[in-house]
């Protein structure tokens, strides 16, 4: 059977699928879009066998998952693509409700991280579509995360304050943040290691491939975005797409504080897929 892979449909994952297409490293494959949170649903109910996945997820479902080496999304840092915008000043967002975007998960926990462990404070949460101006109707400050939080950043007057949460994480912890994993179901990479590794040397390759032409790969993702090739530029060098000792020690740290607001029910070994 043929694998089933997943694709996030934002900017972010566009230097993969840049450099699987120039490459044409996965020839026989139909790569399937969606969203963080579609994605997460879909390797959880088995509609997918390999996909990047929120980070957070793979805590949560760790005993069906491996994750795959050498392939991230993640930030040292700014990442310009996980923003909290606020009428307030964060610091005066205790007992305040905040709109979460409904596309992603790891961003909430990390939210919540930032304002229970940084900033000491509770607020109410509640979790809507991706549209800035309906989410601050309804609250004092909004969530977005990807291509709607860059798309709102973008055109905010200065009348709304703007948290970058990769600088905010950095800040409290020193380490980097790991947003996404690719992850592969344990039971498919049982049955078929070979097509799973072969699969993992295809996304590392295509990614080396599109880092090594950023230039290249912003002006080629201009197309169909309201974004100049200058900004995603510098979003594409902003991002970091591997996944070496030091994010995999910034990915254990984001467990542990998630595990200490009760995200997660506990902190998982990260378990790697063999390749």
């Amino acid at each position: 059977m043929r694998a089933r892979i997943g694709h996030i449909r934002f900017l972010n994952c566009f230097p993969v699928l840049y450099g699987l297409r120039a490459l044409d490293a996965l020839p026989d494959i139909e790569l399937v879009q969606g969203t963080p949170a579609q994605l997460n649903r879909m390797l959880v109910s088995r509609e997918l066998d390999l996909t990047p996945i929120s980070s957070i997820q793979y805590a949560r479902n760790a005993e069906d998952l491996l994750l795959v080496p050498g392939i991230s999304i993640s930030c040292d840092g700014r990442v310009m693509s996980i923003l909290l915008f606020s009428k307030l000043p964060i610091a005066e967002l205790g007992g305040k409700r905040i709109a979460l975007t409904n596309v992603s998960a790891t961003s909430h926990v990390l939210l919540r991280i930032l304002m229970e462990r940084k900033y000491k404070l509770e607020a109410e949460y509640a979790v809507t579509e991706p549209d800035l101006d309906f989410m601050l109707k309804e609250a004092d400050a909004a969530l977005l995360i990807g291509d709607d939080a860059m798309h709102s950043s973008q055109r905010a007057n200065g009348e709304l304050f703007v948290y970058d949460l990769g600088e905010e994480w950095k800040d409290y912890t020193g380490e980097p943040m790991v947003c996404a994993v690719w992850a592969v179901r344990r039971d498919f990479a049982e049955t078929n290691l070979e097509e799973a590794t072969f699969i993992q040397k295809a996304l590392v390759s295509s990614v080396q491939y599109s880092l090594n032409r950023t230039q290249e790969v912003a002006q080629a993702a201009v197309n169909g975005s309201s974004f100049s090739a200058q900004f995603l530029e510098e979003y594409f060098s902003v991002l970091k797409f591997g996944f070496d000792a030091k994010l995999k020690q910034g990915l254990r740290r984001y467990y542990e504080e998630a595990h200490s607001i009760g995200a997660l029910t506990g902190v998982p070994s990260l378990e790697f897929l063999e390749v």
